[in-house]
């Protein structure tokens, strides 16, 4: 039949879409309700001074009276209490923690405990569709303290708000928990390591970087040049030079990044494209002489540390003992399927 196909694929598309929409609202739902009862729970307990055993006799009661649901366990009505109390303001709940999944917003609740980090994490859960093990990861790597701290000219080199999104896009220091790489190591080495584990970096990196190729070639004048890392971003429009250093900053390192995005933005970016962006990962940096670097260069430029996971500051003897981020991943899968029984 004549356009079968074609509409098939509308009918298909059409569904899934109403899937989607179905199952945000089911969670809305259910997080909200969730809160409602761990909210009744506080009042009662403030006003009419019922102990912690009513969560007992809540817990045995409530699965007699709803045999087919899994979500009234002791630790679940106690985790209701916490968000209830944890989110007081029942817009909040609606408008942006109800549309998280129940078991993301326990992993912020145990262990987030400034109310405005808890948000922003929920906020980039949404924005980025992490699953619960990349929340659970973002957050042992603390990236709420460590997003828009590099050092950067963005106020001097890009517009408003363009210089304010590419600020919030670079973190310091940035963590590579999967580099297996001795401090020693030779940039070269750790670039064809991030390279291999290039899902893993882009993560890192963040929402919005797409791999352009590494030791990228350039062509100014008669010589060849090569960029470490070459990188395209979706949301900023523009590409994003890296050159990476394993050992401390330099001043010298911002005029040769600056000659790069010159180079670049010549002979790769387009009309459609903005101000091409650098950025120099060191493995350390004085603050003041990366600040002073910065001053009067026109590229726009950010710099900060690299660091190979949190083996880097412990003892050698312990850090044999460190799970393998393998070993975490299947951990945690581990722990979400305890939590998906119990509820």
């Amino acid at each position: 039949m004549d356009g079968y196909d074609d509409f098939l694929r509308e009918l298909k598309e059409r569904i899934r879409s109403a899937q989607v929409r179905a199952a945000l609202s089911v969670n809305r739902e259910l997080v909200l309700l969730y809160w409602q009862i761990g909210r009744d729970i506080l009042i009662r307990q403030q006003q009419q001074g019922w102990g912690a055993k009513v969560i007992d006799r809540l817990a045995t009661d409530l699965r007699q009276a709803f045999p087919e649901m899994k979500g009234f366990s002791r630790t679940n009505l106690l985790y209701m209490r916490a968000f209830a109390e944890a989110y007081p303001d029942q817009q909040i709940v609606q408008q942006l923690v109800g549309q998280i999944p129940w078991g993301h917003n326990i992993r912020i609740l145990d262990a987030v405990k400034d109310p405005r980090a808890r948000l922003w994490y929920v906020q980039k859960t949404i924005e980025n569709g992490w699953s619960r093990n990349i929340l659970t990861l973002q957050i042992q790597n603390q990236l709420y303290n460590r997003q828009g701290q590099a050092i950067t000219n963005f106020n001097a080199t890009l517009q408003s708000p363009q210089s304010d999104l590419a600020r919030e896009t670079l973190k310091d220091p940035y963590v590579f928990d999967f580099l297996t790489l001795g401090e020693s190591a030779q940039e070269r080495a750790v670039e064809k390591e991030l390279v291999k584990h290039i899902t893993k970096f882009l993560l890192e990196l963040g929402v919005g970087f797409a791999f352009v190729g590494e030791q990228y070639p350039l062509k100014v004048g008669e010589e060849d040049f090569y960029i470490d890392l070459l990188f395209y971003h979706v949301k900023l429009h523009c590409f994003v030079v890296i050159e990476l250093k394993t050992g401390k900053f330099k001043p010298e390192y911002a005029g040769k990044i600056n000659f790069y995005l010159s180079a670049v933005d010549d002979l790769l970016k387009s009309d459609v494209d903005n101000a091409s962006i650098g950025l120099i990962l060191c493995a350390s940096k004085d603050n003041i002489i990366a600040e002073y670097a910065l001053r009067d260069v026109n590229k726009p430029i950010g710099i900060a540390e690299w660091q190979a996971g949190l083996t880097k500051s412990l003892p050698k003897e312990l850090q044999t003992e460190l799970p393998t981020i393998e070993q975490l991943e299947a951990e945690l899968d581990a722990v979400s399927v305890e939590i998906a029984d119990e509820k």
